[in-house]
C-alpha cells in the first residue's frame, strides 16, 4: 500500500504571490516597503524594484511606468533625483541606491502627516520632496567629495556607516585633505611615480632602476673554426677494405702471383682490362679550409634592463619633523594621499609610516571604507614638527617586508633629506635589496640630495616646485638637486668605501677611551 501524498501547502499560496516583488529588494527596505502609509503594498513593491534595478543602472526612470507612488508624486520624486544626479551617483552601488529609497520612503510616508496637520495634498507633497532633496543635496555634496578626494567611491556598508562618514567629513583633518587634494592637480608627476611602484607584475618597459641590470647575450656572425674533412680518391692513407680495381701500385699479393704462372696471367690481363683486380681501398681524406661563417650568442658588453615591474603592495615613509613644516609637508602628504588613491583604483595594499624624531612614528594600513577614511584623514592632519630619525620607520618597513603579503612592495620615502640611517640599518636594506629586489624610491621636497637620502634610495625624484605647490610664490634657489654629487663625491658612501668608514658609534667610543689604552 503506498503511502498517502501530502497535500501541496496552498493555504498561503495566494497570499505570498501578493509580495513577491519583494525578492528583488534587499532585505533592509522590506520593513519600510511594507510598512509605508502611501499607496498599496502591491504596486508600491513593484516601483521599489523598478526604482532600484534604473538607479543600479545609471539610467532615468518614467512617472508612467511607476504604479507608486500617484503619477504627481512619483514625477516630483524623479524630478527630485534628476537633479541631484542621483542615477550617476548610484550606478553599480546597490547599497548607495538602497540608500536612497530607504530615504524616499520615509519622506513620502510623512505626507500623510503633514495633512494631519492640516496642509493641503499639493502642500504634503511639496514638503516631503523638499526634505529629500535637502536630504540628499548634503549627501550628494559629501558623495562628489569622496570620489574626487579617492578616485572611487568608497568600499564597505556605506548604509550601515553613513552617519560616521558624515562625521568624518565634516571634521577639520578632512579640510586638510581636502587642501592636499586641491594640491594633487597641480603636480601629476606625482601620481605617475606612484603608479610605477610595485614589483607583482612586469612591464613591457625596461626598468631604468641600476639593480636591475642584467646580463644580455647578443647574436654576432663569426667564423666557422671547423674544417671539413673531403675525401681523395687514390690517395694513400688508412685502407678500410678491399675493392676491384685496375691499380697495380694497390693490388693485393694474390693477384700478384698470377703473373708468374703461364695461363694465368691471362687472366691477370682480362681482370686488370675489366678493372677488378682485387686491390686495397684507401680512405684518404684532406681538410679543407673554409671561409664559412656561423651565428653565434656572446655575452654583450652593455647588459639589458630587466622589464619594469609595477603593481603590488606601497608603504609609504613620509617625514613630518620640523624642517619639513609648511609646503613641504604638504607636498609630502599629498605623496601619501595620492598612494592612497592609486592602491584604491588598482586594489593594492598600501601602508603609511609617518615619522619625525627618534620614537616618534605613526603607521597605519590605508583602507578604503569608512574606517579607512578616518584613519587617512587622521594621519594627514597631524605632524611631529620635531627632529627626523630616519632609522625607526625603516626598521618597520623591513620587518613588514619580511611578511609574506607585502614582499613584492617597493617602499617610497617622502622628505627632504635631513636625516642619516645608521651602518647597520644601511646594511640591512641593502642585503633585502639584493635578497627581495626590493626598490627604495625617494620624493624629494627639498633643494638638495643629502648623503643619508643617497644612501638608502635607489631613485630620487625631485619637486623642485614644492615651495610654489605648497603655496608660496617662490622659485628653486638651485639649478639642481645634485649638487652634493657634484661638489663633494667623496663624501657618498659607496661599495668601494664602505668597507673603510667607521660607523659613528665606533669612532666615538674611540674619541672618548682614555689615551693610556693605546
Amino acid at each position: 500500500m503506498s503511502s498517502p501524498v501530502a497535500p501541496r501547502p496552498m493555504l498561503f499560496a495566494s497570499a505570498e504571490q501578493r509580495l513577491a516583488a519583494m525578492d528583488a529588494l534587499p532585505r533592509p527596505m522590506w520593513l519600510g516597503a511594507l510598512s509605508n502609509a502611501l499607496g498599496h503594498i502591491e504596486p508600491r513593491l513593484g516601483s521599489l524594484a523598478t526604482l532600484r534595478q534604473a538607479l543600479i543602472a545609471g539610467v532615468g526612470t518614467d512617472a508612467a511606468s511607476l504604479t507608486w507612488p500617484a503619477p504627481t508624486i512619483a514625477r516630483a520624486l524623479l524630478d527630485a533625483m534628476q537633479s541631484l544626479e542621483l542615477p550617476r551617483l548610484c550606478t553599480n552601488q546597490p547599497e548607495l541606491a538602497q540608500a536612497v529609497l530607504m530615504s524616499a520612503l520615509v519622506q513620502l510616508d510623512l505626507i500623510v502627516d503633514y495633512r494631519d496637520r492640516g496642509a493641503s495634498e499639493e502642500a504634503a507633497v511639496a514638503m516631503a520632496i523638499v526634505a529629500f532633496h535637502a536630504d540628499w543635496s548634503q549627501r550628494c555634496g559629501e558623495i562628489n567629495e569622496l570620489i574626487d578626494v579617492l578616485g572611487l567611491w568608497p568600499d564597505g556598508d556605506k548604509t550601515m556607516q553613513w552617519d560616521a562618514l558624515h562625521g568624518v567629513l565634516r571634521s577639520a583633518g578632512w579640510q586638510d585633505v581636502l587642501r592636499i587634494r586641491r594640491l594633487l592637480d597641480r603636480a601629476p608627476e606625482l601620481a605617475a611615480l606612484i603608479r610605477r611602484l610595485g614589483r607583482a607584475c612586469p612591464t613591457g618597459e625596461p626598468d631604468a632602476l641600476p639593480q636591475t641590470a642584467v646580463a644580455n647575450a647578443e647574436a654576432v656572425d663569426v667564423a666557422d673554426a671547423t674544417r671539413p674533412q673531403v675525401p681523395v680518391p687514390d690517395m694513400p692513407g688508412e685502407t678500410v677494405g678491399v675493392q676491384p680495381s685496375d691499380r697495380i701500385a694497390r693490388m693485393l699479393p694474390a693477384e700478384a702471383m698470377l703473373l708468374n704462372h703461364p695461363l694465368l696471367r691471362l687472366v691477370w690481363h682480362a681482370r686488370r682490362a675489366e678493372r677488378t683486380l682485387l686491390t686495397f681501398e684507401d680512405a684518404g681524406r684532406i681538410a679543407v679550409e673554409t671561409d664559412h661563417t656561423k651565428r653565434a650568442r656572446r655575452p654583450s658588453r652593455q647588459p639589458s634592463r630587466a622589464p619594469r615591474l609595477a603593481m603590488g603592495p606601497i608603504l609609504v615613509c613620509v617625514d613630518t619633523s620640523g624642517s619639513m613644516q609648511g609646503g613641504a609637508e604638504a607636498v609630502a602628504k599629498a605623496v601619501v594621499l595620492e598612494a592612497m588613491r592609486t592602491a584604491h583604483a588598482q586594489g593594492r595594499a598600501c601602508h603609511v609610516f609617518a615619522f619625525g624624531g627618534p620614537d616618534e612614528i605613526r603607521e597605519c594600513e590605508l583602507g578604503f571604507d569608512v574606517n579607512g577614511i578616518a584613519r587617512l584623514t587622521s594621519i594627514l592632519s597631524q605632524a611631529f614638527h620635531g627632529g627626523t630619525e630616519i632609522s625607526g620607520p625603516l626598521e618597520r618597513a623591513m620587518d613588514r617586508l619580511t611578511q609574506q603579503q607585502w614582499r613584492q612592495a617597493d617602499l617610497l620615502i617622502a622628505s627632504d633629506g635631513e636625516f642619516g640611517a645608521t651602518s647597520a640599518v644601511v646594511s640591512r636594506l641593502r642585503a633585502i635589496k639584493a635578497e627581495q629586489g626590493l626598490r627604495v624610491q625617494g620624493v624629494l621636497v627639498g633643494d638638495r640630495e643629502t648623503i643619508g637620502f643617497l644612501e638608502i634610495a635607489d631613485a630620487i625624484h625631485w619637486v623642485r616646485d614644492w615651495r610654489r605647490l605648497g603655496g608660496r610664490n617662490a622659485d628653486a634657489p638651485v639649478h639642481s638637486q645634485r649638487l652634493t654629487a657634484m661638489y663633494f663625491p667623496a663624501a657618498l658612501r659607496s661599495a668601494e668605501n664602505a668597507s673603510a668608514t667607521v660607523p659613528g658609534d665606533a669612532a666615538s667610543r674611540a674619541v672618548c677611551e682614555p689615551q693610556g689604552r693605546h
